[in-house]
C-alpha cells in the first residue's frame, strides 16, 4: 500500500543538521520537504504560501551563542506555541539535543504531537515522523518526563544567561520573571526590526543616524532590564550541570566545530552508506548516495530561493531614480511575474543537472540559457495561445513578442551582470568573488552575494519580459485594464512613461555604463522590505574599458581629467580664499578698524571740547 505523501517543513537554525535531515528524507517517495526555516518569520511566511501536513521543530532554535541556557528552548518552545495558535491542524514532531523536562512539558501541553531526541535512530525517527503525521502522537522513550514541582507548566521558559531555579520559596518569583521576558522580548523585536531597516541598501544618512540611535538605546535598556530583574543565582545541581555542558562545549570550539562544519557536512554528505546518525553534538552524518557537487548545491539553492520568496512578499515599490519596465504592472502582476521567473529558473536548473552540463561547457550555452529562461517566462505569463483582436486582425500576443528576441537580448539580457558566476555558484558550488576575494559557497559573504545577483536577475528578466509589450500593445485597452497600475492607463501617462525608458537605455549605454566600467562597479537590481533598490558591486572590467570607443571612451576621459583637476582646482579656490579672507581681515579690516578709532576719538575729544565750553573757559595753568 502506498503511503500518504507527507510535506515537511524544517525549522532549524543548525544548517548542517538541516541539510542532512533534508537529504536523508528525500530518498523516501512519500517524503517531501516544502521548505526549510530558521526564524519564526520564515517559518510563518513558508507556511503561508506552502501549506505543510508536519513540522519538525527543533526546541534548541536559537541557541547560535557559546553558551548554553534555558533561553535557548525558550524560543523553540514559543515558537511552538505561536505555531499551534495559528495553524492548530498541523501537526508538530520536536527535535532537541538536550531537553529540559519543563520545556518539553509546556510544549506538549500547548498542543506538539510528538518528540524524539538529536540522538534517535534512523528506523525510529522516521516512524516517528510517519506516526505523527497521520495525527497520531509519539513521545520518545527518553523523553524527560519529570517536572520541579515549582515549575509552572506553559510558563514561558525565561531569558536569562545563567540557569532560572525556581524555588516554592519564592511564589512571586514566576510572575516577576514573566514580566522579565516579556519585557526583553519586546525589546529583541524592536531590535530586530532596526537591524533589518539598517541592512537596507539606500538608506538615507538621516534615517541611518536616526536608527542607529535607537539601536543603542534599546541596547541599554535590555542590559538595564537585565541588571534589575536578573535571576537568582542556581543552586549548587544546576551549576554542576551547567559546568558538564559548558565543558562539552568547550571542548566543540576548541577542536575547531565551527570552522569545519561545512567541511565535515560536505565530506559526510558524499559517503556511500544508506544510513543516519544524529548526536547531541550537532554532528550529523547523512549518507544517500550522492557522488555529485551537483546534488549537495541543492540546499544551497532551496535556501537562497526561500529568501528570495520571502522577500517577494514585501511591497515592490520602485525606489531607484530610473524607471523600469515592471513599474507599469499592478502590484500583484509584478509579484506573480517573479514568481513564474524563479520558478522557470528552478526548473531550468534541474534541466542542466540532468543533462550533466559541465562548467566549461555553460560558458557557450549562457546565452542561450537566460534566451530561453525568458522565451518560457513570457510564454507562461501571458500564456501561449492568448490573441489579441485588433481590428480586423488576429495577433498572438507571444509570437509577436517574441520578435523582439535580438532587440532584448542586446539591451537586457546579454547586459545581465555576473550571470555566469551565479549558475556556477548553484550548479557546481563554485566560490564566488567578493571585492576580489573568493568565498566557499556556504560562507555569509558568498550567499549574500548571490542572493543579490539572483535578484538582479529575476527583475531584469521581467523588465525584458515587459519591454516587448510596450512596445507592439502598449496603448492596447484590454492589456491596459488586465495588467497596468491605474496610474499609468491614460496614453499621456504610458507615452511619457515610454519616453522615460528610452532616455535611460541612451543615458545608460552612452554615461552610465562607461561610468560603471571605469569605477569597476556593476549596478544590481535588490529586493529589500520597502521595495525595490539599486546597489553597487566591485567587480574588475579592465577588458570592457579597453574595448570602448567615440562617446563612451570620451566620457572615461572626462572623468578622468576631472579627477586630475579637481583636487588641484579645490586647492587653488581653497587658498585663493584663503587669501582673499587674510586681506579682509589682516588689512582691509585693520584699516578699517584704525578709521573706525579715529572716528571715535574725533567724537570723543568733540564731546569733551563742548562740555568745557559749556561749564566756562578751560582755568588756567
Amino acid at each position: 500500500m502506498t503511503e500518504p505523501l507527507v510535506k515537511l517543513l524544517l525549522i532549524d537554525d543548525d544548517l548542517v543538521f538541516r541539510l542532512g535531515l533534508r537529504t536523508w528524507l528525500e530518498q523516501f517517495p512519500d517524503m517531501q520537504v516544502v521548505g526549510e526555516a530558521e526564524t519564526e518569520a520564515a517559518a510563518l511566511q513558508i507556511l503561508a504560501a506552502s501549506p505543510a501536513t508536519l513540522i519538525i521543530l527543533n526546541l534548541d532554535l536559537g541557541r547560535a551563542v557559546s553558551t548554553w541556557t534555558s533561553r535557548d528552548q525558550a524560543v523553540g518552545l514559543q515558537l511552538c506555541q505561536l505555531l499551534k495558535r495559528q495553524y492548530p491542524q498541523i501537526p508538530i514532531l520536536l527535535l532537541s539535543a538536550s531537553p529540559l523536562p519543563e520545556a518539553i512539558a509546556a510544549a506538549r501541553q500547548a498542543g506538539a504531537e510528538g518528540y524524539c531526541a538529536k540522538g534517535t535512530r534512523a528506523t525510529e525517527l522516521l516512524t516517528a515522523i510517519r506516526q505523527v503525521a497521520t495525527g497520531q502522537s509519539y513521545w520518545s522513550a527518553n523523553a524527560p518526563r519529570t517536572i520541579a514541582p515549582s515549575t509552572q507548566v506553559g510558563a514561558a521558559l525565561p531569558v536569562s544567561d545563567r540557569p532560572l531555579v525556581v524555588s516554592q520559596r519564592h511564589p512571586l518569583l514566576a510572575l516577576w520573571q514573566k514580566q522579565r521576558l516579556s519585557g526583553l522580548q519586546q525589546i529583541d523585536a524592536a531590535l530586530a526590526a532596526i537591524t533589518a531597516q539598517l541592512r537596507q541598501p539606500g538608506l538615507p544618512v538621516l534615517d541611518r543616524a536616526v536608527l542607529a540611535g535607537r539601536w543603542r538605546e534599546l541596547r541599554a535598556a535590555r542590559w538595564v532590564v537585565n541588571q534589575l530583574l536578573a535571576p537568582p543565582e542556581p543552586d549548587a545541581e544546576a551549576l554542576r550541570d551547567r559546568s558538564s555542558t559548558l565543558s562539552d562545549i568547550s571542548r566543540w570550539e576548541e577542536s575547531g566545530w565551527e570552522e569545519s562544519a561545512w567541511e565535515e557536512s560536505d565530506r559526510r554528505i558524499s559517503a556511500s552508506e544508506p544510513s543516519l546518525r544524529i548526536s547531541t553534538g550537532s554532528e550529523l552524518v547523512a549518507s544517500v548516495p550522492i557522488t555529485s557537487p551537483e546534488l549537495a548545491a541543492r540546499p544551497l539553492q532551496s535556501r537562497l530561493f526561500d529568501r528570495t520568496v520571502s522577500k517577494l512578499q514585501s511591497p515592490l515599490q520602485n525606489l531607484t531614480n530610473t524607471p523600469l519596465e515592471i513599474d507599469i504592472l499592478r502590484e500583484e502582476k509584478k509579484r506573480e511575474l517573479l514568481y513564474i521567473i524563479l520558478r522557470k529558473l528552478e526548473e531550468t536548473l534541474d534541466e542542466l543537472r540532468f543533462a550533466q552540463v559541465q562548467p566549461a561547457q555553460f560558458l557557450e550555452k549562457q546565452p542561450a540559457v537566460i534566451r530561453d529562461l525568458w522565451v518560457a517566462t513570457t510564454t507562461d505569463f501571458f500564456g501561449k495561445y492568448y490573441t489579441l483582436q485588433l481590428g480586423a486582425m488576429n495577433l498572438e500576443v507571444v509570437k509577436v513578442l517574441l520578435q523582439d528576441t535580438p532587440t532584448v537580448e542586446s539591451e537586457i539580457l546579454n547586459k545581465t551582470p555576473l550571470s555566469w558566476d551565479l549558475f556556477a555558484y548553484l550548479l557546481f558550488q563554485i566560490p564566488l568573488v567578493v571585492d576580489n576575494v573568493p568565498y566557499a559557497a556556504h560562507t555569509p559573504e558568498a550567499i549574500e552575494r548571490a542572493e543579490c545577483l539572483l535578484q538582479n536577475l529575476l527583475l531584469q528578466v521581467a523588465n525584458a519580459v515587459i519591454q516587448p509589450l510596450l512596445n507592439h500593445f502598449a496603448d492596447v485597452e484590454v492589456i491596459k485594464q488586465t495588467f497596468y497600475d491605474r496610474r499609468l492607463i491614460s496614453t499621456r501617462e504610458i507615452e511619457r512613461f515610454r519616453n522615460s525608458l528610452s532616455w535611460k537605455y541612451r543615458l545608460e549605454r552612452y554615461v552610465g555604463e562607461p561610468k560603471a566600467i571605469f569605477e569597476s562597479q556593476y549596478e544590481l537590481l535588490v529586493l529589500d522590505s520597502r521595495g525595490i533598490a539599486k546597489t553597487s558591486i566591485y567587480s574588475p572590467r579592465n577588458q570592457e574599458l579597453r574595448e570602448l570607443a567615440g562617446l563612451q571612451l570620451a566620457v572615461t576621459l572626462v572623468l578622468e581629467t576631472r579627477d586630475a583637476i579637481a583636487p588641484r582646482f579645490r586647492s587653488a579656490i581653497a587658498f585663493l580664499g584663503s587669501g582673499f579672507v587674510y586681506v579682509l581681515t589682516e588689512v582691509l579690516g585693520r584699516g578699517i578698524g584704525l578709521i573706525g578709532r579715529g572716528i571715535l576719538q574725533g567724537i570723543g575729544s568733540a564731546w569733551q571740547d563742548t562740555k568745557i565750553g559749556k561749564n566756562g573757559e578751560r582755568p588756567k595753568q
